[in-house]
């Protein structure tokens, strides 16, 4: 068992430190604009890849969960209810100004919540695509404790992918998701999220397309990950990623295998002929890797999307400086963010301690 927590990773899972002009320039504007992403929090290996492409991930409702899944490091509590409320616009308007095409609005689970926080969600998208409509936006979001009213309601807010995590196959969802999850509750999640996506298309409305990731490592065999592919294809799921699980500290699951690459490549293809739009699977895979470039691939249909990706980059510094000029004009020179907004203080819900 120690050898097998402690062993050196194998060559597979190692990167090059992140770097460039542009990796430089998103991050030093995040600093200017108190914009915390995911890519840095949970240390993404991807972080330099994904920045260089103009895309980062967000997270929204706090950095407080209110589940305590196996494999996660985000702190997990109570929030007692607490909702920064000028969280919508502040992070809309930080996000329009980055030289970003693809953003990822991911969220902690808030159970503490009436709604599961699926009307901050919505009104975030919304607020971003009236700000930058060339963004493309992708929510990764919970549950909602599987009621469908709350799905629609961030589903219908109509970002360009919707996408929600299966995590891990059926046998060991109790063993490694939080108890409050279900990996059935997951498939209906994403099967209502499809219908929503198929009734856009059908009026003539912005497409949307469905994702979920699985992670390996686990104790899974090679046949759950593709019955699980399986399920997520028949409820409805257009793109599917699947990651190698690295263990955040030695409280959370063990790593019990690390996969091949060539095994990696074997689940693509067969994704490919369950007839998903678009399947990234690889060691260092996480649900939002390269998301803007799977995007493109999912909609072209081809590999070759280097050119429309880098022209939604040049776009995407175009506008950002619009937008900062636009607010640079507008906005107090003591307060370059949140302009004349009114105080947080006035914003933020709290319950009181009985």
């Amino acid at each position: 068992m120690a050898t097998r927590t402690f062993a050196p990773k194998p060559e597979w899972l190692k990167v090059r430190a992140p770097g460039g002009d542009r990796y430089h320039a998103i991050k030093e504007t995040l600093r200017e604009l108190d914009l915390h992403t995911v890519c840095e929090e949970a240390r993404c290996p991807n972080v330099g890849e994904c920045w260089r492409e103009g895309t980062a991930t967000v997270m929204l409702l706090g950095d407080t969960c209110t589940r305590g899944c196996r494999f996660c490091a985000v702190t997990t509590g109570d929030p007692r209810g607490s909702v920064d409320s000028r969280e919508p616009e502040h992070v809309a308007r930080a996000i329009a100004k980055m030289q970003l095409q693809y953003v990822v609005l991911t969220m902690v689970n808030r159970d503490d919540l009436l709604d599961g926080g699926a009307d901050h969600v919505g009104r975030t998208v919304r607020r971003l695509r009236e700000l930058r409509d060339d963004i493309l936006i992708e929510t990764l979001v919970g549950d909602f404790c599987g009621r469908l009213d709350d799905v629609r309601t961030a589903a219908e807010a109509a970002p360009d992918v919707f996408a929600h995590n299966v995590e891990t196959v059926r046998r060991l969802t109790r063993t490694v998701r939080d108890v409050r999850s279900g990996y059935d509750q997951t498939l209906k999640v994403l099967r209502t999220a499809s219908e929503i996506a198929k009734r856009f298309v059908a009026s003539g409305g912005r497409p949307m397309l469905t994702k979920s990731s699985i992670m390996v490592g686990l104790g899974e065999t090679d046949d759950e990950v593709l019955e699980t592919m399986r399920d997520l294809r028949e409820s409805g799921v257009d793109i599917v990623t699947v990651g190698q699980y690295l263990r955040p500290s030695p409280k959370h699951h063990e790593v019990l295998r690390f996969v091949h690459p060539s095994v990696f490549a074997q689940y693509d293809e067969e994704a490919m002929k369950m007839g998903f739009l678009y399947s990234a699977s690889g060691p260092l895979v996480r649900s939002s890797y390269k998301a803007g470039e799977v995007f493109l691939r999912s909609l072209l249909g081809t590999s070759d999307v280097a050119a429309p990706l880098e022209a939604r980059v040049e776009r995407a510094r175009a506008n950002a400086a619009r937008v900062r000029a636009e607010a640079l004009a507008e906005t107090p020179a003591n307060d370059p963010v949140t302009g004349n907004l009114v105080p947080p203080s006035a914003l933020i819900r709290r319950t009181e301690s009985t």
